[in-house]
C-alpha cells in the first residue's frame, strides 16, 4: 500500500501540549500507562485506541468495552490518513495503541504524543483460523480471555452456518473457480471455493491480466477497499466486492455475513 503522509513535523510540535495529559500517570511495570482503570488497576477494563475499525472489531472481540477508532469510516485508504491533535489526545489516555503494520503512522503517533501505551501490531486477516488466534492473543493480553473465548464460540457457530449455506448455493453443486485479491482470500476459503489465483495489492499487469483470465474463473473476488475497477476486462467473469473493514459497531460477524450474501449472489442463489 502506499505510505501515508503524516505531518510528522506537526505531530511534534504537539507532544509537548500532550505530555501535560500523559506525564501525570506513572508507568506501570510492565511499560503500559498506569492510569485509573488500566488492567491491574482493581480489575479495571483496558483502554484501546485503534487505527481503524478492523482493529477495533478484533479488540472488542477479545472483551474490550472502552475502545476509540482514530480513522473515521468516511476514509476510503487508512494508510493516507492525517492525524488530528485530538487523535493524538485520545493515544494520550491509552493502555494499548492497535495497529497494522501498513499502517506506518501509528508507530509515530504514540512516539509524539509521548504515550506510555503499549503499541500492539494486529494480524489483520478475517481468515478464520487467524481471526481466532488474534482474538484469543489479543484476550489474554487484555485481561480479556473469558470474553474472547465467548467470541469465539459465537464465531465458530455462524461461521458454520455461513459456510454450510454458500456451499450450497454452488452452480451445479462445484466449487467454483475464483481469482482473489491478497486481502479477500478469506472470502473464498469461506464459500469453499476452488482458488485458481490471487492478484494485487498493486494493480494487475497486462501479463497477470493473460494469465488469470487464462485460469478461466467464475468469480473474481475485489478488495472494495482497494478496488481499481474491473479486474478482468473483456472476460465476462463475474466481480464481486468484498469488504473487510466492520462498521461503527465494530461487529466482527456482519463481514462475514455480508461476504456470504454477496458470494451467494453472485453464484445465482437468492
Amino acid at each position: 500500500m502506499a505510505r501515508t503522509r503524516v505531518r510528522f513535523a506537526s505531530l511534534l510540535a504537539l507532544s509537548a501540549a500532550l505530555a501535560l495529559l500523559t506525564g501525570c500517570g506513572a508507568e506501570a511495570g510492565d511499560g503500559t500507562a498506569s492510569t485509573d482503570g488500566t488492567p491491574g488497576q482493581g480489575g479495571g477494563k483496558p483502554v484501546v485506541v485503534v487505527t481503524t475499525s478492523w482493529e477495533g472489531a478484533f479488540a472488542k472481540a477479545a472483551g474490550a468495552e472502552d475502545v476509540k477508532v482514530i480513522v473515521p469510516q468516511s476514509v476510503h485508504h487508512a494508510p493516507d490518513y492525517d492525524p488530528k491533535p485530538s487523535d493524538l489526545a485520545a493515544v494520550g489516555k491509552a493502555d494499548f495503541v492497535l495497529y497494522a503494520p501498513f499502517e506506518p503512522y501509528a508507530a509515530k503517533i504514540k512516539e509524539a504524543a509521548g504515550s506510555k501505551a503499549k503499541l500492539v501490531e494486529v494480524n489483520l486477516d478475517n481468515d478464520s483460523g487467524k481471526a481466532r488466534s488474534e482474538v484469543a492473543r489479543l484476550g489474554k493480553l487484555f485481561g480479556t480471555e473469558t470474553a474472547a473465548a465467548q467470541w469465539t464460540a459465537s464465531f465458530d457457530a455462524e461461521y458454520a452456518k455461513l459456510a454450510k449455506d454458500v456451499r450450497g448455493a454452488w452452480p451445479g453443486g462445484q466449487s467454483p473457480a475464483v481469482v482473489s485479491q491478497v486481502f479477500t482470500t478469506w472470502s473464498a476459503e469461506l464459500a469453499g471455493a476452488t482458488q485458481v489465483g490471487t492478484y494485487g495489492p498493486e494493480a494487475v499487469t497486462p501479463a497477470q491480466l493473460a494469465e488469470l483470465s487464462g485460469k478461466k474463473p467464475a468469480l473474481v473476488l475485489d478488495n472494495a477497499h482497494m478496488t481499481t475497477g474491473t479486474v478482468l476486462p473483456d472476460s465476462g467473469v463475474k466481480q464481486v466486492e468484498i469488504v473487510n473493514y466492520p462498521g461503527e459497531d465494530l461487529d466482527l460477524l456482519p463481514v462475514y455475513r455480508n461476504a456470504a450474501a454477496a458470494l451467494k449472489k453472485a453464484m445465482g442463489g437468492s
